[in-house]
């Protein structure tokens, strides 16, 4: 029997009482957390705050409930679960901890073709873990989950950066959001639509949730689809509103 690094499916009854305690991944986030907070905190900021702080906090604990909490043993049961987690890991902790880079960090430019590349590796990744085979073999292999989830942050971090660098050209910036609101929605569209059940790992203990297999299919991809879409959206609509408030604060007052 496969046993996924989160471990066998929970049932209801148990799921709140299966936090991931791998001393490993814990100290491996602590200690990332540490110096993340750490350069932060040592930044001299003239009015004697920074945001920056409390970004980086968020980012760091969502990713303590993304792979510590019962959240991690709930998506060995449901392939919602594990899709709504990868969402936030791409579109709620990457641009989290791009916005709380350190000051040095955070003028990092990214040309672009940098961006663009940065997209297409992103959803080739996201495609080729989400297929059928791919995500049978991370589940499988603690190696391989790790490299899933590694590979899907690590693009993801990069494509955040080509959007929200600060000389980024607005419409290369837009276009990289619009590309990703789209390729995800095609994605969900075809596990949605699709006919089967895909994911063999997911056969069988989808029940005690409520759920059969391919209802959970179905309610992945609508996520993947729908609110998946929201972050990408927000992140446009701020890309907007901030370089027209500053093209307007910039006009000479008449």
């Amino acid at each position: 029997m496969i046993v996924p690094y989160c471990g066998a499916a929970p049932l209801p009854a148990e799921w709140l009482g299966r936090w991931n305690l791998d001393p490993v991944l814990i100290v491996a986030i602590v200690g990332a957390a540490a110096l993340h907070l750490g350069a932060l905190m040592r930044e001299r900021i003239s009015d004697g705050r920074n945001p920056r702080l409390i970004l980086a906090g968020a980012a760091w604990t969502l990713m303590a409930l993304l792979f510590v909490s019962p959240l991690c043993a709930l998506t060995s049961a449901l392939f919602s679960a594990r899709v709504a987690h990868h969402v936030v890991l791409v579109a709620g902790v990457a641009p989290l901890l791009i916005l709380s880079l350190p000051r040095r960090l955070a003028a990092l430019r990214m040309p672009g073709l940098a961006g663009t590349a940065a997209f297409l590796l992103h959803m080739v990744l996201l495609w080729l873990w989400h297929a059928p085979a791919p995500y049978a073999a991370a589940l499988a292999d603690t190696r391989m989950f790790w490299v899933m989830e590694l590979g899907l942050l690590g693009s993801a971090l990069l494509l955040w950066l080509a959007v929200l660098a600060p000389a980024v050209r607005l419409g290369g910036a837009l276009a990289l959001l619009l590309g990703s609101v789209v390729q995800m929605g095609l994605l969900g569209a075809v596990i949605t639509f699709a006919r089967t059940p895909l994911y063999d790992a997911h056969l069988g203990v989808t029940t005690p949730w409520g759920l059969g297999a391919l209802q959970d299919q179905q309610l992945a991809g609508l996520i993947m689809w729908v609110p998946a879409a929201i972050p990408y959206l927000i992140a446009a609509l701020m890309l907007l509103v901030s370089r027209f408030g500053a093209g307007v604060a910039d006009e000479p007052a008449r």
